[in-house]
């Protein structure tokens, strides 16, 4: 089925990839601030850090409602409700004066910030169809790749410049002007909206009785704690423990991104050379070495025993989060909407209590990202079985 939809201007195309750029943001930017926020505040690192986690579990379960929003709505009104919530709540975390408004405005900048993607990835399957829409993805998604690479340098200059909260400013200007993009030039492409149910659990019934997509979804929602577990700890022992400067601090963190972006890259070429099961199987081998890898250097105490099983890591996780999230939609044509939407809920939702969690039992950072690491052990010896052999061979 071809879409119907003339080709996109440059201004359509910079709005959706802008539609996209709002979550990554929101994490990203705003990271070399963490031990500001949190003296200012007078709070512990952990609180500090549930700001991320709060705004994830936020993304995670919006999504089951955002989706069919768009289809009932149209995706233009969602992606305009969305950047109005992510643009409001910005200002809301700016003049928070306590940790419980900073969190409170999060969750709601997680609603909206899953409302402007899920807005943008529908919008792109109307314009381009089912057949032409995947390269298009992937463009949004490589866009993504670079946002930790730049907006932690950015972020740097902004606190050191004008203090933590002006990192929120950035983000409520940036609705601002999106949202201004959005309006004049994303037409609707919904053109057929639908009356059903926003909210049916019997729909997303279907899919968890799939233990294909319970697997594999579990596998990205572990392999996203580790890298969530590394986001939210990694200005504490950084600038913390070790006083790295804001500088320094960005200059890690750019290198791990440039590492994530290449294995992103790489990985596709790998699963059409090897398989989609290999292609794990050899992601959560590199994620456990790199657990062992983190352990053994922990004693060095350095940026570079820290970063070095991190940089691994990424490279695991690359490989891990991509081949596992298109098997666990494998299974589904007609519902890959509601199978889409409830891997983000793991992905997101379900890392973000994993960390939320795993923060409080009070390891230290080497060992909570080791252990982090290591929960996919499991996962490893269930691909190493008959039924995960047979569940790769019936569409690869």
């Amino acid at each position: 089925m071809q879409s119907h939809f003339n080709p996109p201007s440059r201004w359509q195309l910079l709005a959706l990839v802008a539609l996209v750029l709002f979550s990554p943001l929101a994490i990203d930017i705003y990271l070399p601030a963490l031990p500001q926020m949190a003296n200012s505040f007078g709070v512990s690192d952990v609180l500090a850090q549930d700001t991320i986690t709060w705004f994830l579990f936020a993304m995670g379960v919006g999504q089951i409602f955002a989706g069919p929003l768009a289809d009932k709505l149209g995706r233009r009104t969602v992606a305009l409700a969305g950047i109005t919530i992510y643009g409001l709540s910005a200002c809301l975390a700016w003049a928070a004066q306590s940790i419980e408004w900073m969190l409170m405005a999060r969750l709601l900048q997680g609603l909206g910030a899953c409302a402007t993607s899920v807005a943008a990835f529908a919008t792109v399957r109307d314009i381009f169809g089912p057949q032409r829409s995947g390269k298009m993805i992937s463009y949004l998604n490589g866009a993504i790749c670079f946002i930790p690479a730049l907006a932690p340098i950015l972020g740097s200059w902004l606190t050191s410049q004008f203090g933590w909260r002006s990192n929120f400013s950035f983000m409520a200007a940036f609705a601002l002007v999106i949202g201004a993009v959005v309006m004049l030039n994303l037409k609707e492409t919904n053109q057929t909206p639908t009356n059903t149910q926003v909210f049916k659990l019997s729909r997303y019934g279907e899919v968890l009785k799939s233990p294909i997509f319970v697997f594999h979804a579990t596998l990205c929602m572990l392999a996203m704690a580790v890298i969530l577990g590394y986001v939210t700890s990694a200005p504490v022992i950084l600038m913390g423990e070790m006083s790295l400067s804001m500088s320094a601090f960005t200059y890690w963190f750019a290198i791990n991104a440039v590492f994530n972006i290449i294995a992103c890259l790489i990985a596709p070429k790998i699963m059409d050379k090897v398989g989609t099961r290999k292609t794990i199987i050899m992601g959560i081998s590199i994620l456990l070495s790199a657990g062992a890898l983190m352990l053994i250097l922990a004693p060095l105490k350095s940026a570079a025993s820290f970063m070095l099983p991190i940089i691994l890591c990424s490279v695991g996780f690359a490989f891990v989060l991509g081949a596992s999230a298109g098997k666990a939609l494998a299974p589904f044509g007609d519902k890959a909407g509601t199978a889409s939407a409830l891997l983000g809920l793991f992905q997101m939702s379900g890392a973000g209590l994993i960390i939320g969690t795993v923060q409080r039992l009070h390891l230290d950072t080497t060992t909570m990202m080791a252990l982090l690491m290591w929960l996919l052990l499991p996962g490893l010896l269930v691909l190493l079985s008959k039924t995960a052999k047979h569940w790769h061979e019936v569409t690869c």
